[in-house]
């Protein structure tokens, strides 16, 4: 789990990785642009085939908001294609309802246009290789769910172009899918304006946070004076499963079963933590880790009628990078 810094891009991150840990075997769940800082979960070995059941995780981010300019893409690194400034910016300043009415507008279940330079593909190319090309296109908006927005400060600002902007400081916590750069682009036009992004920080993905989280660079440093593997900030599977996930234990002999790919019948159910019902509604997509009795991630399983039908079956460990 590691803190990323500005600069490189997500894969960048996986290709040091790849190197600190000695083997190819490497993924990343949710990809955090350049500009962006913060949680990003590197899976290596077997558990980068736990990586497709973090994606879809609730993110928290903490960011800034310039109203008052617009670009291409749609955060400070794009070209200015609106500089309106702010109206009323010293109502906005002061705490006007405006400003409160145009965050709630985009907090709940809302439809939101992706970004435009985003890696969806668009007649079979990505969004943002249109953007660099100098197509024109539409994205169609998306169902997204903004859980909470907050903003934490305002402050007047000057903006690169020299337009008199406005600048926030805000915390989002979205569902998966959801743009932060959209947001900031959707709140300035709110407002009558135009708005971008000029600092992204992801703060937690699921239940896995930034205290967490170990900076790049440190593990570099220690790769680099024949330090590691000991000294990276591992999670087992197990703990990572039941911050994502329902976790439910199972016994010797329906751990061998399970592992032959074998269902777990209504006689074997899984003795759950927790609640019992959370097995049934933590997890909208209906899945379940399922652990052994030391706490080894043994499957993510599926709910089917009254079984559990593994998807994802996880062999013991045998070693490191295995």
């Amino acid at each position: 789990m590691l803190d990323k810094p500005e600069g490189p891009t997500s894969h960048d991150v996986v290709s040091r990785c790849r190197w600190l840990c000695a083997t190819r075997k490497v993924g990343h769940a949710g990809t955090l642009d350049p500009m962006a800082t913060g949680v990003l979960l590197v899976g290596v070995g077997r558990a980068t085939r736990l990586l497709t059941h973090l994606v879809g995780a609730d993110k928290t981010y903490s960011a800034t908001i310039r109203l008052g300019e617009g670009t291409t893409t749609e955060d400070a690194q794009g070209e200015f294609t609106a500089t309106p400034g702010v109206p009323d910016r010293e109502v906005l300043l002061a705490g006007g309802p405006a400003l409160q009415d145009a965050v709630a507008s985009l907090t709940g279940e809302v439809q939101q246009v992706p970004s435009a330079v985003s890696a969806l593909k668009v007649d079979g190319k990505r969004a943002h290789a249109k953007v660099r090309d100098g197509e024109e296109f539409e994205l169609a908006p998306r169902p997204v769910t903004v859980y909470s927005f907050e903003v934490l400060d305002r402050r007047p600002s000057t903006g690169a172009s020299g337009t008199e902007t406005l600048d926030l400081d805000v915390r989002v916590r979205v569902s998966s899918g959801t743009y932060v750069r959209a947001l900031a682009r959707d709140l300035g036009r709110a407002l009558g304006s135009e708005g971008h992004l000029v600092a992204l920080r992801r703060e937690a993905v699921g239940g896995f946070t930034l205290d967490l989280a170990a900076p790049l660079q440190e593990l570099v440093e220690v790769r680099e004076g024949g330090g590691l593997p000991a000294h990276l900030p591992v999670v087992p599977m197990g703990e990572v499963a039941r911050r994502v996930l329902p976790v439910g234990r199972l016994d010797d002999a329906a751990v061998a079963r399970v592992r032959n790919g074998m269902q777990v019948t209504p006689a074997a159910e899984p003795a759950w933590e927790g609640d019992p019902s959370r097995a049934l509604t933590v997890d909208q997509a209906g899945r379940a880790a399922l652990l052994d009795e030391a706490g080894e991630l043994v499957a993510v399983a599926t709910r089917a009628g009254e079984r559990w039908q593994p998807t994802t079956v996880f062999p013991p460990a045998t070693g490191a990078g295995s």
